[in-house]
This record gives structure tokens, C-alpha cells and sequence, in this order.
């Protein structure tokens, strides 16, 4: 297995996609129960929705199922939302709170999956911003993400379309979240947060150094933008992701427009 996909654009976006992979290995598998098996909670077809959304961006993805390791998790097992519902580095339920193993992973497992799956992750990852960087003075990291719109056992209600994160505005300049905003808002038919329920992952607050020229800003967006149901068996509806992928495009094309002008460090430093 190749942990992760890297695409180099030319562009200073990037986009990250931690969660839209599927492969278990054999023996994890094993250890799964059957509603573990089910991989219900993928980032389903997000690879898709983005691609060719903005002509140039860099992508980078993780292979692996989120439930082998989240690379949207602190690789020290910290919690991401504390005193909140959530899942870990390596779940033990899913999104329902339900339990995923037959015979959950010990320390040294989770180890061995944060060396093999987590770090090459991360590392692609970070050095395609820092390859960026160097050439347009800034990077972006656009971290796309999906998620139902009702889960009970994280959130209560229906969660907004746009899910906008950039822990409370640490992570990026802000005109890069007020750009985004903007374009969410204006959006016809379509409902909008910004650090809502969901501020921005482990990704986003760790590459997020407005000040080193990293600016990074995730989005989270209800399946139900783009799928033709939030459950089984995860369809792309063309139709929804036709109409939902054209406010994408102008999302990354401003935010893309906007670099030159985010203070650059000097080029061709890292």
C-alpha cells in the first residue's frame, strides 16, 4: 500500500484529502466487527467533488480508511474537540458511537499504523506546502472534508451545508476566511458556519501559521450537498455536485487570487 497520493499543481492552493480513502489492510480488517467493515464514515466520493474544481491546485490524500488511523487526528492522541463527542487517532466507534472491533488495536498497533499511514501522511503533506511556499511566497492548505448532516452522538440537529473552520481565526489570514464566507453566504439554497461545531481539525490548526506564510482553512461540507442519500450505498448525485461544485471553484479561485497579496515571505525560503 502507498499511503498517500500527492498531485504538485502550480497553484498556491492545496488541497488536502485525509479521509476519502478506503483500503484496510487484511489483518485490520480482520479485527473488525461488521458495522466496522462498513466504513460508514468516509469522506465519501470527496476526491471527486474536488477534482478539476480549481485547474492547478496541488492535491494530497491519504490512501488508508480513517479508521486504520485518522490523519486528522493530534499524532499524540491528544482530543481534538475535548469534553465534546468525537472520535480518536485510532476509533474505537463510529460516528453513532457504536463500537468498530472485535478486538480493538493495542498500543504498539496504533504505533506501528501512526509510522506507516499518519507520518507519510503528513510529511507529503507538509512538504508540498513548504514546496509551495517556496515558489509563490504562501501556501493554502484547503482541507476538504464531508460528513452526515444528523449525527446525534457529535452534534445536535441538522448540521449547516458549509461547515467553515479555522479555529476561531488563528489559522489563516482574514481575508482568506472572509472569502470563503462570502461566497458560502451568497450561495443560493445553501446554509452556512463558520467555527461551528467543527473548527477546524489537528490539520488545519497545525499547518495554520499565518505568520510563516502557511495559512490553512478547512471545509466541511454535509453530504447531503452532494450525495443522493447519507447512507448506504453513499451514490454521487451529479446533479447536486454539478450545482455545489461550480461555489467550490469559486471558493479555491479567490482564495487562490488572493495569495499575492497575504504579506509572502521572501521566495525561496522554507
Amino acid at each position: 500500500m502507498t499511503p498517500v497520493e500527492i498531485h504538485q499543481g502550480d497553484t498556491p492552493v492545496v488541497l488536502g484529502l485525509p479521509h476519502t480513502g478506503t483500503f484496510v489492510p487484511e489483518k485490520i480488517r480482520a479485527a473488525m466487527n461488521a458495522r466496522g467493515r462498513g466504513l460508514d464514515d468516509t469522506d465519501w466520493h470527496i476526491h471527486k467533488l474536488y477534482d478539476g474544481v480549481l485547474h492547478g491546485a496541488s492535491t494530497v490524500r491519504a490512501t488508508f480508511h480513517r479508521y486504520v488511523i485518522d490523519a486528522n487526528r493530534d499524532p499524540s492522541g491528544v482530543s481534538l474537540y475535548p469534553g465534546q463527542n468525537t472520535t480518536g487517532l485510532v476509533p474505537l466507534t463510529d460516528f453513532d458511537g457504536y463500537d468498530i472491533w472485535t478486538t480493538p488495536p493495542n498500543d504498539a498497533e496504533v504505533e506501528a499504523r501512526r509510522q506507516t499511514c499518519h507520518a507519510p501522511y503528513h510529511a507529503a503533506l507538509e512538504a508540498e506546502l513548504t514546496r509551495v511556499r517556496s515558489i509563490h511566497g504562501v501556501a493554502i492548505l484547503y482541507d476538504c472534508h464531508s460528513i452526515r448532516s444528523g449525527i446525534p452522538f457529535l452534534f445536535e440537529g441538522t448540521l449547516p451545508d458549509f461547515n467553515i473552520g479555522t479555529n476561531m481565526g488563528t489559522t489563516c489570514a482574514p481575508e482568506i476566511e472572509t472569502a470563503t464566507q462570502q461566497v458560502c453566504a451568497a450561495a443560493k439554497g445553501y446554509t452556512c458556519v463558520t467555527n461551528g461545531r467543527f473548527k477546524g481539525g489537528w490539520t488545519t490548526r497545525h499547518y495554520g501559521r499565518p505568520s510563516e506564510g502557511l495559512h490553512a482553512i478547512q471545509m466541511e461540507l454535509a453530504q447531503s450537498t452532494y450525495l443522493s442519500t447519507e447512507a448506504r450505498p453513499w451514490e454521487y448525485d451529479v446533479a447536486k455536485s454539478g450545482r455545489l461544485r461550480r461555489h467550490l471553484s469559486t471558493i479555491l479561485t479567490e482564495l487562490a487570487a488572493l495569495a499575492p497579496n497575504l504579506k509572502p515571505i521572501q521566495k525561496g525560503t522554507s
